[in-house]
């Protein structure tokens, strides 16, 4: 099968399938890797791939683009701040981030468990009914959102450039933000366990392998960073490492708004630090807990290791990876990102 981007799509089967399954119990529909690339998506992503191909962009949109686990959920909430909350005086800022920034890719990670958002779900499907009025929510609640949110658009996605439009960086601007290997895989398997969509029920051995064998959801992460390393150049393209907006944060943020062109004053910016502190943002996603966060997340996990915010610290990956995965990964950095000259700020 051919998509509209020229992949092809490849079906997970026999032993393959079989160990998936096992280890990850949110995939309860198959899997498939799209070529060239070998990215890897629950069998659902077939259904909407060319929806996101031809995703329409607009001059006015803001993209966060990231591999899972590299600043995400931070990274969007600082950019909607800066451009719409710089005062902190918003009430929008009290919406849940599913529907102040759209996920455009969410509903293939739904559908992956059979999870669609319901009636349950009251602010989510509130928005949907408010801006989709004609719109079938079995064709994806988080696309048609996407589509009819109104300018100006700060939108999130973990695909790489390859599966979104070409023109992509050539009408909207997008941020992207790359994280230290050791970080994201710590953080992924504390998501990948939280989350029911993916369930994941094995070992962290079996996690790391997972990861050096380029078979995580959305995975390889090298391929994902080589696409937007490739364009850093590009006048649209913000490229930043978490490390140095964890670590230089003031710093980055008015290079941020020189890219945004905001405009923020230094009192404002100082009010964006404050405000989108990690410890700041855990406690209003305390406060904020939504009907879909909690049908999404396995609770017995939830309330022993915590939520989606966990710790967002650098160098964690130290209390958790032995040596083993620590040599397992160095190799995997250095097969494939050596030549490409990335490396990662402030993590050793």
């Amino acid at each position: 099968m051919e998509l509209a981007s020229g992949h092809t799509v490849e079906e997970l089967e026999g032993e393959e399938l079989k160990r998936m399954e096992r280890d990850f119990l949110g995939y309860t529909d198959g899997a498939v890797r799209i070529m060239p690339g070998r990215w890897f998506f629950p069998s659902a992503f077939v259904k909407f791939a060319e929806n996101y191909y031809k995703f329409k962009f607009r001059e006015s949109d803001v993209v966060v683009m990231t591999w899972p686990k590299c600043g995400t959920t931070w990274t969007q909430e600082i950019v909607w701040t800066m451009r719409n909350n710089p005062d902190l005086d918003n009430p929008e800022a009290k919406i849940s981030t599913f529907n102040r920034v759209p996920f455009i890719e969410m509903d293939t990670i739904l559908a992956s468990k059979n999870i669609p958002p319901s009636e349950d779900d009251a602010g989510l499907m509130a928005a949907f009914e408010k801006l989709c009025p004609d719109g079938d929510p079995k064709e994806g609640i988080f696309f048609q959102i996407a589509q009819a949110t109104p300018d100006s658009r700060t939108l999130k996605t973990h695909l790489p450039f390859s599966l979104l439009h070409p023109e992509l960086l050539d009408t909207a601007k997008v941020v992207y933000v790359a994280r230290n290997p050791m970080d994201v895989v710590v953080s992924f398997l504390h998501h990948s366990r939280l989350l029911k969509v993916t369930d994941f029920a094995g070992t962290l051995d079996q996690f790391v392998q997972y990861f050096v064998d380029d078979d995580l959801l959305y995975g390889p992460y090298w391929l994902h960073l080589k696409e937007a390393w490739e364009r850093r150049d590009h006048p649209n393209l913000h490229f930043v490492f978490f490390e140095e907006l964890k670590k230089n944060n003031l710093a980055e943020l008015r290079k941020l708004n020189k890219f945004l062109e905001t405009n923020l004053t230094e009192e404002q910016l100082q009010k964006v630090a404050r405000y989108t502190n990690f410890s700041e943002m855990k406690v209003r996603e305390d406060q904020q807990a939504d009907d879909l966060r909690n049908s999404l997340a396995n609770q017995d996990y939830l309330n022993s290791h915590g939520g989606f915010l966990r710790k967002g610290e650098v160098g964690d990956w130290k209390q958790h990876l032995g040596l083993e995965h620590k040599a397992m990964i160095d190799h995997w950095i250095e097969r494939h990102l050596k030549d490409i000259g990335v490396s990662f700020p402030h993590s050793s």
